[in-house]
């Protein structure tokens, strides 16, 4: 396959982590337009990208325990001054584990019946994209409440913070005058 990556970076139109089993790539990204093939896991990329964010993995983990109460499949805020924030599909340290952008999902629906032996749910993204998985759609969406929980304590508790903070503007006098 010739356009697996060595690497990748979270940004605002990453959709899902999706675990592959493959030889040459670990990771299908799966973005609002296209897809990429990354030979490092989906833990990884999601721990890197909680770095580039500003924080850690372990930090970002226990700040949403702390402010929500989650203690299993905690949601991860990699950078939530830019509204990304991703819910693990099972527990993180799973090989099975896909990991999806709660930001970009449109509906978590149970998949037809006909559907069922491959799929469980599908997941339909506001683009109009469906992805298929095999965790039932009452999993899902109790992931999917657990990150918009996650999103609505982070903003509320950022806000607050902002509002708290002193204003540090400087007004500069109408005169300048050197010092003497």
């Amino acid at each position: 396959m010739n356009n697996v990556q060595k690497d990748y970076q979270i940004n605002k139109q990453t959709m899902a982590l999706m675990t592959a089993f493959q030889i040459e790539y670990e990771t299908v990204v799966i973005e609002r337009k296209r897809r990429l093939y990354i030979r490092k896991p989906p833990l990884e990329l999601i721990k890197k990208g909680c770095l580039n964010g500003g924080s850690s993995y372990d930090g970002r983990r226990s700040a949403v325990t702390y402010l929500t109460g989650s203690m299993k499949k905690v949601p991860i805020p990699i950078s939530p001054e830019n509204n990304i924030i991703a819910f693990p599909t099972c527990a993180p340290d799973s090989l099975s584990c896909h990991w999806i952008f709660y930001q970009h999902i449109f509906d978590i629906m149970s998949a037809p019946k006909k559907e069922k032996l491959a799929a469980q749910s599908i997941i339909v993204f506001h683009n109009g994209f469906k992805l298929p998985m095999e965790e039932s759609s009452h999993i899902l969406n109790k992931q999917y409440n657990r990150a918009a929980i996650a999103d609505i304590k982070l903003s509320s508790y950022m806000k607050t913070a902002q509002e708290l903070a002193p204003d540090y503007t400087f007004d500069p006098p109408d005169e300048l005058t050197p010092p003497s």
